[in-house]
């Protein structure tokens, strides 16, 4: 029988997307424990919340670093200490390194607030407002080299208003993020997950993810409308 994957989250501000992991994480037939909460930011909110949860924080500051190998190094340091299996970026802004994503190979996701592969990057709720879209939303992927283009485990949707800023787009996304993340964790950290070319197929669940979309549409019209 497969353990529980011991699970580390990097974080770099509040750690709103790791409160939810943890949370999932306190059952304990969850197929992944919350080991570690990483950031390279001493002064981040999330490393009081982690540790208020008992988990074990590490700040590793990455700007005392020369290079992003070396900062990388003292973090996968840290990663072998606590003898981690998977990781979770959790508003983690810092670029990794090809190097150190082809380690972590199918062994590292992200949550990303867009459908992607629309709106790789930042300023996301921004650019959807800006180009009219009707549907906005979020994704978990597997992480690669190429910024936002790995295989995407779960996505969930969410319907933009003629009313929405950028503001109360992000907060309507934010809460779909805790929904579907918590999921695409359970999925890779079962085995459920696995990987054919740029697609994820999930073994043994009985299950595909869903897509939400929140407020739900009209499902019939009325004659003249």
């Amino acid at each position: 029988m497969r353990g529980r994957q011991r699970t580390a989250i990097f974080i770099s501000g509040r750690g709103s997307n790791m409160g939810s992991l943890i949370g999932a994480a306190r059952d304990p037939y969850f197929p992944a424990e919350i080991a570690l909460v990483l950031s390279n930011r001493p002064e981040a909110e999330g490393l009081s919340v982690a540790k208020a949860a008992g988990i074990a924080t590490a700040a590793i500051d990455h700007r005392i670093y020369a290079g992003r190998a070396a900062f990388e190094g003292s973090c996968q340091a840290m990663l072998d200490i606590h003898r981690i299996d998977l990781i979770c970026l959790a508003g983690f802004m810092r670029m990794l390194t090809p190097a150190f994503v082809e380690h972590w190979r199918e062994r590292m996701i992200n949550v990303h607030p867009a459908l992607l592969p629309a709106y790789p990057g930042l300023n996301t709720h921004a650019r959807a407002l800006a180009d009219g879209v009707k549907i906005h939303g979020c994704t978990v992927h597997y992480v690669v080299p190429e910024m936002d283009a790995g295989p995407i485990i779960a996505q969930a949707a969410v319907a933009v208003l003629d009313a929405d800023t950028s503001e109360t787009l992000a907060a309507r996304v934010l809460a779909q993020e805790h929904v579907i993340y918590p999921t695409a964790l359970r999925l890779v950290a079962s085995g459920a997950a696995r990987i054919e070319g740029n697609h994820v197929r999930l073994e043994g669940t009985g299950e595909a993810p869903q897509p939400l979309l929140v407020p739900a549409p009209r499902a019939t019209f009325s004659p003249g409308e």
